[in-house]
């Protein structure tokens, strides 16, 4: 777990996602829409990227990608990324973060 912490903290955006998944692929996109310029780790592409996804679903990821981290803190997956979007509260999220400044 301790892996995906620090890697997890050490850009303001970071995504753990599979090169096969549409909705990461929708989340990566998202973020582009808004400037975001996030650390996406394809765990498919990685070298021992299935211990990744084992730490992220211990950690509650259902499923495991996409797994978005805003400020090093666990935000959620596609779903609750969605949520914050229409609740308009992912742009004062990454704000925060510094990952966009407008």
């Amino acid at each position: 777990m301790d892996k995906v912490t620090k890697m997890a903290s050490e850009k303001p955006v970071v995504i753990f996602s599979k090169s096969s998944c549409c909705m990461s692929h929708t989340i990566r996109s998202l973020f582009s829409d808004f400037g975001v310029n996030p650390t996406v780790y394809e765990l498919d592409e990685i070298p021992r990227g299935w211990e990744i996804e084992q730490v992220l679903a211990r950690m509650g990821c259902n499923p495991t990608v996409p797994a978005v981290f805003i400020g090093g803190e666990f935000v959620g997956g596609a779903n609750e990324i969605m949520s914050h979007h229409l609740n308009r509260s992912l742009k004062p999220m990454l704000k925060r973060a510094g990952a966009i400044w407008v």
